[in-house]
Formats: C-alpha cells, sequence, structure tokens
C-alpha cells in the first residue's frame, strides 16, 4: 500500500513538471516567434515531444499535456480570444496524439525506446495524430473544409523540431521511459550494486 502511494506521489509530482515544463516552452516559443517572426505562417511547438514523453512515461496520462498545450497555443497566440471555436479544436484535436498509445502498445516501450529510428516515429505518430484531429474537430465545429490545409503546412518545422528532440531525448537515462520499469530497474540495482546498467539497448 505504501509502494502504491508512493508511486502515485511520484507521478503526480512528475506530470506536474512536465505540465510547468510544457506551459513555459510553448510561452518562450510562441513568444518569440511572434516577436522575430510576426509574418511566418509556420509555427513551433514542443507539445508533441512533451506529450509522447509523458505518454512513454505514463500511458494515457499524457492526455492531459496534450489538452494543456492546445489550451496555451489558442490563449498565447491570441486565437482564443478572436474564435473560441478554436479552443475545442486544438483541446480536443491535440487528443489525437493518443494514437501514440497504439503504436506504443504493439511496439513495446522498450523496443521504441531502444531504437532512434522508432523513438522519431513514435514522436511523428503522436504529432500527426494530433493535426489530424485538429482537423476532423474542425469540420464538426466550424465546417470549413478549406481551412483544413492550416492545421498541417504550418507544423511541418514542429515535426522536424519533434523528430530531432525525439531523438535527443532517448539517451538521457530515464526520461523517455516507462517509469514503473525504470523504479524497478533502480531498485534492481540499488539491491545489486555489482549489476551493470541496463541502458535499454539504446542504438
Amino acid at each position: 500500500m505504501q509502494t502504491q502511494r508512493s508511486i502515485q506521489q511520484y507521478r503526480a509530482i512528475d506530470l506536474t513538471l512536465f505540465a510547468v515544463i510544457l506551459t513555459v516552452f510553448e510561452t518562450v516559443l510562441i513568444q518569440a516567434g511572434t516577436k522575430w517572426f510576426p509574418q511566418e505562417a509556420w509555427m513551433v511547438s514542443v507539445t508533441p515531444v512533451i506529450t509522447a514523453i509523458v505518454m512513454m512515461r505514463w500511458g494515457p496520462w499524457a492526455a492531459i499535456h496534450a489538452v494543456l498545450g492546445g489550451a496555451a497555443l489558442c490563449f498565447l497566440t491570441g486565437a482564443a480570444q478572436t474564435n473560441p471555436r478554436m479552443i475545442p479544436v486544438y483541446c480536443i484535436g491535440n487528443l489525437g496524439g493518443m494514437a501514440g498509445l497504439i503504436l506504443l502498445k504493439k511496439a513495446g516501450s522498450e523496443k521504441i525506446r531502444g531504437n532512434a529510428v522508432q523513438s522519431m516515429l513514435f514522436g511523428g505518430v503522436v504529432l500527426l495524430g494530433m493535426l489530424a484531429g485538429r482537423a476532423l474537430v474542425s469540420l464538426i465545429v466550424i465546417r470549413d473544409f478549406g481551412a483544413l490545409i492550416m492545421y498541417f503546412t504550418p507544423e511541418a518545422v514542429t515535426l522536424l523540431f519533434t523528430l530531432v528532440l525525439m531523438w535527443v531525448v532517448r539517451r538521457p537515462d530515464g526520461l523517455f521511459e516507462d517509469q514503473k520499469h525504470y523504479l524497478k530497474r533502480l531498485n534492481r540495482q540499488a539491491d545489486n550494486p555489482g549489476e551493470p546498467e541496463d541502458e535499454g539497448g539504446l542504438r
């Protein structure tokens, strides 16, 4: 019981920390983009990467960060004020990124973490799922077929950004790893100090 409670507390702290990281970085990126590239159509977002990391660490709990990222984008860009219908488009639409859970279940977390290409593919699936989700919700809420392309083209830089970061985040020990597996690994290493560290077969 004590162990279960400790894991729940650790998870709550971990989810909160990643929510703060997401909010801070989205704020910086959006303000920087608005200031330095006001006329550019493209944008950069950390929401897909943070969502993918949390999904690897805690599974479906990543839905919190997907929705939070959508809300941050709407309010920080002013879209929520000019067109409130964009709030469900981005917040609900971003849940399409949970399609990454399918890949996580089929391939397995260790296999995805252990292979650079699969890690980047995982991040790409999360991002493309979000874009498809936004387009689908937009069809229901806004009903503007001509605007569907706008949910994909500005995100080309975010896709590149996501792929690069997914390659990077898999390197630090325990960052891009199922946390129950990670905690068990730490306990096992603590009980057997001479046991070589398991790096998950990174390549």
